[in-house]
């Protein structure tokens, strides 16, 4: 009787061991498996069954059971196959390892182009991102049947000098990003002004400060910079030009500003393309638009603080991208007949 009951127990390890131990089949194709909050073992262990990832859903009741892992099985979203055995397949849910896509934000791309690059994705609706991040080139002191979006002024400091009626173009720190299917849209929103808040360190805050300037204020130059120039040295300048056409009450006169309100970028705009109406217009406005009018990079940002100083008040970027510097009218109007009619 005791040889048989020997035998029997070690049969049953062995088929527990079995089902425990060897995958379903060799097949490595994935599978989205999602574990739902609320769910338990019972609930999981079902899916997975009927998901043809395991056996017998029994059997991972019961190794969770002798691991002490059934209350640490992580809700979310996993890429399972049935090559997986259940100690791995537990061991995903036990540490979270849950399905993550890497978001690109490329530097001077504004709130419009984030949005449909997050709805491309299958990430969020463009709508989604907006009604959080802003709208783009929007004024809510005129645009009042829009949600305004939310405010984070009081978990970043660097968003105190932010007007209240702009959203956040300009602070969304462009970059690579890692997120999970589970994130809300203000998860993914914090990573990138988490970012920014790093990346603006408090050695820049004091300078920008004993200049008598605005975070929104360089922020805002910045994401003019990143859109008009392409190297540093020619931001640096840029900025000199800029923040001495101000100190002299002349427009800044940016084609990248009306390329924001008309959301079409464009070689050349037209006279009546620069008499558009609106607070973000640098030709019919004097100093800086209403706000940002892309997310700048690091570069665009020190250049805003730093810029370099030189005798040139006027500049234009040729078709092939290099940019023009003059000092008086006369020699502008001389470069535009030259590079650019």
């Amino acid at each position: 009787m005791k040889k048989i009951l020997i035998v029997l127990s070690i049969l049953l390890l062995t088929a527990f061991l079995w089902q425990i131990l060897l995958p379903v089949s060799s097949d490595s194709n994935e599978v989205v498996f999602r574990i739902e909050k609320g769910e338990g073992s019972r609930d999981i262990a079902l899916n997975l069954q009927e998901e043809g990832l395991i056996r017998w859903g029994p059997m991972f009741r019961l190794y969770v059971l002798l691991t002490a892992s059934a209350g640490e099985l992580q809700a979310g979203t996993y890429s399972l196959s049935e090559s997986m055995n259940i100690p791995r397949i537990t061991g995903k849910f036990v540490n979270g390892e849950v399905i993550r896509e890497k978001l690109t934000v490329i530097e001077g791309w504004n709130l419009k182009n984030i949005g449909y690059y997050l709805e491309n994705k299958g990430i969020f609706q463009a709508e989604e991102f907006w009604e959080v991040a802003g709208f783009p080139a929007t004024d809510y002191l005129q645009a009042t049947d829009l949600p305004k979006p939310k405010d984070f002024s009081s978990e970043y400091s660097f968003l105190e000098s932010k007007p209240d009626n702009v959203g956040l173009e300009g602070f969304l720190f462009p970059d690579t990003y890692e997120v999970n299917m589970e994130e809300k849209v203000e998860d993914v929103v914090r990573k990138m002004l988490d970012n920014f808040d790093q990346k603006l360190t408090l050695q820049l805050r004091e300078e920008i400060s004993k200049q008598g300037k605005t975070i929104f204020d360089i922020v805002t130059m910045a994401s003019i910079l990143e859109r008009e120039v392409q190297t540093k040295e020619d931001k640096e300048i840029v900025s000199g030009i800029f923040w001495k056409r101000m100190k002299l009450q002349k427009p800044l006169e940016s084609c990248a500003t009306i390329a924001y309100i008309k959301g079409v970028d464009q070689w050349r705009y037209s006279f009546e393309d620069t008499r558009t109406m609106s607070l973000y217009n640098t030709y019919l406005n004097y100093g800086l638009p209403l706000g940002p009018i892309s997310n700048p990079g690091m570069d665009s940002i020190l250049a805003a603080i730093y810029p370099k100083s030189t005798e040139y008040l006027y500049y234009l970027s040729t078709p092939e991208g290099e940019t023009i510097f003059s000092k008086t009218f006369e020699d502008h109007s001389r470069a535009k007949a030259e590079y650019l009619e």
